[in-house]
């Protein structure tokens, strides 16, 4: 009854190219009738391409195992194919339920306060990766352009250049905050019914709703909750989008100001304060219409002036600064931004645990790949900002851990270590630099750098 799921290798097509013209296609369809309802759906999901694709995407992003200790090894020396064929078959016949997900609870940098997340079985999140994979583009179509969070083709560094042109044009009191608790507190009744405005094949509708009702094991205990599409679920991020839609479209960006909004973190740009008071007073009772509130603790009103305070943003600090003057003119006043102090916190504990004295046994070529690929993520995000003095600071503090590192590991003090790394080995042991990799952003120009008529990159 099932059939068997082709590999990459088996077509001359690759089920990567045909899962892109399916979302394609409902892309178009769903943009061409705005009030349209989709009834079938499931025979997407259940496409052998669209769930071998979920497939690779869950291995790319790896992941523990879930309450059933099943690995990504594990499941590829059982058969992908062979897995992959059993969840069709069960998903088709409707037998399929997911198991309760992995309570596991991840430390908040900076703070004392830990994180919930929710491990879902391997085998739940390719179901969960198939189901976002067709329905992400009937969504896709609504969504506003200040919505940026787990969207295709958008991200952190789109809303961040929002940030940049909005306060350049005049909108320097900021109404910042985030919702509190989120993914835990959305109303399942009301998400499904948000879910309903595009969906109406009621297989899709009942499997999400099996999903959603899965609960959580925590403690040896399963427990299932009234609300929330529970953080670290393949499928929770579309779902947040989706129900916070909501609040996306009923903003009022001339009364109210600019929203950007990215998942469930929130800032509003306004021309003057008491538009900003305005913004948050319509914040407040737009969630609480959704059965949401914003985070007191985080909610605040910020002006952006010459020597005020500053807000963080994705990663990022912001203050209003003003640049060095040229042959004796003033300089200008402009939104700089640079890794907030909790960045760079979060980036020296990283590079302490990479260095700590567990890791002695390892050779210092390995530590050094490791640290190495951290500053290369790390500053690959950061890079777009005025940086260049926290990114001094995290290789100078990266230096002084390995020097450490080096003199514990050679039972000597740090000052053998720094001649190690100074002069008696190449290039200070291969440790990169981040010299001259910062690209600082401009208003009303676009942060990618864009390829030139010559192939070559330019900004």
């Amino acid at each position: 009854m099932s059939a068997v799921l082709a590999s990459p290798a088996d077509s001359g097509r690759s089920p990567l190219d045909k899962v892109r013209a399916l979302q394609h296609t409902l892309y178009r369809t769903a943009k061409a009738d705005p009030g349209r309802r989709f009834h079938t759906l499931m025979d997407k999901i259940l496409r052998r391409d669209v769930l071998w694709r979920a497939w690779v995407a869950v291995r790319r992003n790896d992941g523990a195992p879930g309450i059933d200790r099943t690995t990504l090894a594990a499941v590829e020396e059982y058969g992908v194919t062979r897995l992959l064929d059993e969840v069709a078959a069960e998903l088709r016949e409707g037998r399929y339920r997911p198991l309760p997900a992995r309570r596991v609870f991840i430390p908040k940098p900076g703070t004392s306060e830990q994180r919930p997340l929710s491990v879902p079985a391997v085998r739940d999140r390719i179901v969960q990766a198939a189901v976002k994979i067709v329905l992400e583009p009937v969504f896709e179509v609504d969504f506003l352009p200040c919505s940026f969070g787990f969207r295709p083709k958008r991200g952190q560094h789109d809303a961040l250049q929002v940030v940049i042109d909005e306060a350049w044009r005049g909108r320097r009191w900021v109404v910042e905050t985030d919702i509190a608790n989120c993914f835990e507190a959305i109303p399942k009744d009301r998400l499904m019914r948000a879910v309903e405005e595009r969906v109406a094949d009621q297989s899709v509708l009942k499997l999400l709703r099996v999903i959603l009702r899965a609960g959580v094991m925590d403690e040896g205990v399963v427990r299932h909750s009234v609300n929330g599409t529970p953080q670290g679920g393949v499928i929770s991020p579309l779902m947040c989008n989706v129900y916070l839609h909501r609040l996306d479209r009923a903003w009022d960006r001339r009364a109210h100001g600019v929203l950007v909004r990215f998942a469930d973190d929130v800032l509003v740009m306004c021309a003057t304060r008491e538009q900003a008071e305005t913004a948050l007073a319509r914040l407040r009772s737009l969630l609480a219409e959704l059965g949401l509130a914003p985070k007191e603790a985080k909610t605040r009103i910020v002006h952006l002036a010459e020597d005020g305070p500053g807000f963080d943003f994705l990663g990022f600090g912001h203050k209003w600064v003003r640049s060095r003057g040229v042959r004796g003119k003033r300089g200008v006043l402009f939104l700089a931004r640079w890794p907030s102090d909790k960045a760079m916190q979060r980036a020296r504990d990283r590079i302490r645990e990479l260095t700590v004295r567990s890791r002695l046994l390892l050779s210092v070529e390995t530590v050094v790949e490791d640290i190495n690929a951290f500053l290369r993520g790390w500053a690959a995000y950061f890079r777009y900002g005025h940086s260049t003095i926290r990114f001094d600071k995290i290789r100078d503090y990266a230096m002084q851990r390995l020097t450490l590192f080096i003199g514990k590991r050679h039972k000597r003090g740090r000052g053998f270590g720094m001649s190690v790394v100074a002069y008696l080995s190449p290039e200070r042991c291969g440790l990169i630099g981040l010299n001259g990799i910062v690209v600082a952003p401009r208003a009303n120009k676009p942060w990618r750098e864009k390829p030139n008529a010559g192939g070559e990159r330019r900004r």
